[in-house]
């Protein structure tokens, strides 16, 4: 199961050629990151929203390593944009969650994108296994993880084989 989170394009999102900027993506994947795991979000907040990360936290959250497929240029939209959710792996203290962004009509599939996260300990700033209650929150959006498309094999990778 997936989780569909709206994301807003912003004016400082575009760059020059008026698209969304790559670096600005991952802003945005951040935005539905926060939106869908840190509790104490707005009303009506995803049950998938348990990470405790107001002031006194127990718990941090790092990112280890992020990855993007770009596959169409995302113009500007007066309605959000759609960041489909779900986690590609959960195991001791990191995750992976994995993102496809669409259009707002469901029409254009934009990137995608996976982002490892780290849970970290407040105190000693060591890594902590995931909690009950994030394996219980987080599990029923457990799918295979996303399967990159790769670049054609250059002359020099082809003789490395």
């Amino acid at each position: 199961m997936r989780l569909p989170v709206p994301v807003r394009i912003r004016w400082s999102d575009l760059d020059a050629y008026g698209h969304v900027n790559n670096a600005a993506l991952l802003t945005l994947l951040e935005e539905a990151r926060v939106t869908a795991f840190w509790a104490g979000g707005p009303e009506g907040s995803p049950t998938t929203a348990v990470i405790d990360a107001g002031p006194g936290a127990t718990s941090l959250t790092v990112i280890a390593r992020q990855e993007a497929e770009y596959l169409a240029q995302i113009p500007h939209h007066r309605q959000p944009i759609i960041v489909d959710m779900w986690i590609g792996r959960m195991a001791g203290a990191s995750m992976d969650v994995c993102y496809e962004v669409r259009s707002p009509d469901a029409a254009t599939v934009y990137a995608r994108a996976q982002t490892t996260v780290v849970m970290l300990d407040a105190v000693t700033g060591a890594p902590r296994r995931l909690t009950v209650a994030e394996l219980a929150a987080w599990e029923p959006y457990l799918e295979p993880p996303i399967a990159f498309r790769r670049g054609s094999t250059g002359p020099a990778e082809a003789g490395a084989r």
